[in-house]
């Protein structure tokens, strides 16, 4: 299938709050990462989303170039191409952006999709994400409110972050404090500022001691509750139930009962990262360690071309991270919920 349309990815976002399960959104950094994580969508047959944050965009338009939106365009083009020999859905979203990156990548990659859609073409990406973060939430809201309209305008749908995500992500590295959890305040305020679709649709990370990266149990205390409380709060003021569509980010490492209890609070999308890098190096490794005199030239001698093969580790790695998604599936409910079916 091609990539999802606006219609469609509205539809797998519906679909996914109406039967509690959420979409696994995988961040790639190449085309080996992309083709393998729609790998693990299509063998898991679940729709899903594909993301690439600053760091990874920047990554991809090369080293010497260390161009965001180069390296997004060329991404999306390229998923674009592939995603059509697939059964699955494939929604493409950029991931964590901060205030001051967005002149140099959400705003232009909005501006492309704008131009797309005047011509009669689908939005370049599904979804952007503006990471406010880091600011005051009255200047977060203030800067999602003027990101939403433009987002409306694209047929885009907008991610916002409320409250602290602990960690260290692509430079942005927040402490593990009380920070990390959103209040029944910051919801409300959130619906005040954005509305709850009619001035275009916008999905919300709220936080409940999430963290970037693995870390031990008892490190970080997840509270999923606060999501209840926040979902139970606006939809009493506003009349709707679970009003807000939800994203969990810095799930690596959660127990599988928080990330369920996540999902029937509301969650949608969840943000996998740092499980799936070790998915995709561990098995290059492992081939590296267990070929040492094939893909070096040890004492002289020629090594082995068919272990240095970068096709041939590398299809190890895909399969690696394919079979990771496929885990993130099942652990979001989201298994054989595909559209395509």
């Amino acid at each position: 299938m091609p990539i999802a349309s606006p219609e469609v990815y509205a539809e797998m976002l519906d679909r996914a709050k109406a039967g509690a399960f959420a979409y696994p959104a995988i961040n790639v950094t190449s085309s080996q990462t992309l083709n393998a994580a729609i790998r693990g969508f299509a063998d898991a047959q679940s729709d899903g989303i594909i993301q690439v944050s600053t760091g990874g965009a920047e990554y991809l338009s090369g080293p010497t170039v260390k161009n965001m939106v180069t390296g997004a365009v060329a991404l999306a083009a390229y998923a674009h191409e592939v995603a059509k020999n697939y059964s699955v859905n494939i929604a493409l979203h950029t991931d964590h952006c901060p205030k001051d990156k967005l002149d140099g990548y959400v705003r232009p990659l909005m501006a492309i999709s704008k131009e797309r859609v005047a011509r009669g073409e689908t939005p370049l990406f599904q979804s952007h994400m503006w990471d406010g973060s880091a600011v005051p939430l009255d200047e977060n809201l203030r800067i999602a409110e003027e990101l939403l309209a433009a987002a409306a305008a694209a047929h885009i749908v907008l991610e916002i972050e409320v409250g602290v995500v602990g960690g260290e992500e692509d430079g942005v590295a927040n402490e593990i404090n009380e920070k990390l959890y959103s209040t029944v305040e910051d919801g409300l305020a959130t619906a005040a500022t954005l509305g709850l679709g009619e001035k275009g649709r916008y999905i919300t990370a709220l936080t409940f001691g999430n963290v970037h990266g693995v870390y031990k149990p008892g490190n970080v205390k997840l509270r999923p509750e606060i999501l209840k409380q926040i979902q139970d709060a606006v939809g009493e003021k506003y009349g709707v139930t679970k009003p807000l569509d939800l994203v969990f980010h810095g799930g690596s490492g959660s127990l599988l009962e928080e990330i369920r209890e996540a999902l029937d609070y509301g969650v949608v999308k969840m943000n996998i990262d740092t499980d799936t890098q070790y998915a995709f190096t561990r098995p290059v490794a492992g081939h590296m360690f267990a070929n040492y005199d094939g893909v070096l030239k040890v004492d002289g001698e020629v090594g082995n071309k068919k272990a240095y093969d970068p096709r041939v580790w590398g299809r190890a790695a895909e399969e690696g991270l394919a079979k990771r998604v496929l885990v993130a599936c099942e652990d979001l409910r989201s298994t054989g919920t595909s559209l395509g079916k």
